[in-house]
């Protein structure tokens, strides 16, 4: 149903085109059904003058107002001019009241609203004068309406969801960017001030900084093509969207963080577990995000990173020697390390380290048991 509800959307012409021809069948089946001999015989320019009130269907989108206006013009023609069949419902009629509810504007819809209190009594009169068809005929035009209405409530609604999502999506691959950009710049400028030193006192180590200062960067503007490439339009213009990093990743990111100089360690418990996509990468920048706080802010020599599965919860822990707290900052960082925790139903901490020494981030990601 969702990829015919996109076609349809794809191609509205043909939408139409369909939506007349069946339109013509309902139309059609009073002149195929035997008629008794007290009718009129059915007529072809009868039927001629019927498939004249179908045609405008087709443009039923485009001047839905127009579009009426040629159905009523025709439809009492066609009561006045021939004897033909009946038909036992308005179809065009109702199709036409369906799309102005749902795309003609406000004064649009009013005029038609007044057309039709003038035109269904004067076909019921032409027709057979009688009060139940008046009803009748009332009731469906307004219920045509209401659904028109109806039908553009709900789309108005999907709209502004879809909006609601890009704007979200676009939230997203922003904080995505300036994890990419304040982790990678943070390493470069560490890493760079140490360069001079290194150059006097260990030219190997001058070497592994500099080789490691081009690895940050190439690899950060590999994720930013990534990133910007999502935001691009247009399926011909857009990067490669390659899969996100996760777990399997982060063994790069801490010797990453090792060659500016800062020792990591490194340890799980419960288990590795397979992570769905989004968890696994979130889980990633958090500890991207953690570690890029150290580098920062922390001033510390040593950080360790500890994932432990229990309960179906995984529990991540970045813990540095540094200064502490009052050196840690309250910016985007930590932010956004409780934002990617909330939007998995996770909570995040963060405050002093064991006995009151440094600074750590605990956050708790519920993932279910899963398979260790």
């Amino acid at each position: 149903m969702r990829e015919l509800r996109t076609w349809g959307a794809a191609h509205p012409g043909a939408v139409d085109i369909g939506l007349a021809l069946v339109v013509q069948a309902a139309m059609t089946m009073p002149f195929v059904v035997p008629r008794g001999p007290e009718l009129e015989p059915a007529t072809w320019s009868a039927y001629g003058l019927t498939t004249l009130t179908v045609v405008p269907l087709v443009w039923r989108r485009r001047a839905p107002m127009a579009v009426l206006l040629a159905i009523l013009a025709t439809s009492a023609l066609y009561k006045l001019a021939v004897e033909g069949p009946g038909q036992p419902l308005p179809y065009t009629g109702l199709v036409s009241v369906y799309t102005i509810a749902v795309l003609a504007p406000p004064w649009q819809r009013l005029v038609t609203a007044g057309l039709m209190v003038v035109a269904v009594p004067a076909s019921v009169w032409l027709n057979t004068q009688s009060v139940r068809e008046l009803t009748f005929s009332l009731f469906v035009f307004g219920a045509a309406y209401v659904f028109g209405r109806l039908t553009d409530a709900r789309q108005r609604a999907q709209r502004v969801e879809a909006e609601r999502a890009a704007a979200r999506e676009r939230a997203r691959i922003a904080r995505e960017m300036h994890d990419i950009l304040s982790h990678a710049v943070s390493l470069m400028v560490v890493q760079a001030e140490a360069g001079p030193v290194a150059v006097r006192a260990a030219p190997e180590r001058a070497e592994a900084a500099f080789e490691a200062i081009s690895e940050t960067g190439r690899e950060a503007m590999v994720q930013l093509r990534q990133m910007l490439g999502l935001l691009r339009e247009g399926g011909e213009a857009a990067a490669p969207r390659e899969p996100q990093p996760d777990l399997a990743d982060l063994p790069v990111l801490l010797e990453r963080v090792r060659a500016g100089g800062l020792a990591v360690g490194y340890a799980t418990e419960g288990g590795v577990r397979a992570l769905p996509a989004a968890t696994g990468a979130s889980v990633y920048r958090i500890v991207q995000e953690a570690l890029t706080n150290v580098v920062k802010h922390a001033r510390a020599r040593t950080v360790d990173v500890r994932l432990a599965h229990a309960g179906g919860v995984l529990r991540v822990t970045v813990t540095d020697d540094g200064r502490g707290p009052q050196g840690g900052p309250g910016g985007h960082g930590l932010v956004g390390i409780r934002e990617r925790a909330a939007a998995h139903g996770g909570t995040a901490e963060t405050g002093p380290g064991p006995d009151g020494r440094g600074f750590e981030v605990r956050v708790l990601l519920p993932v279910g048991e899963g398979k260790g």
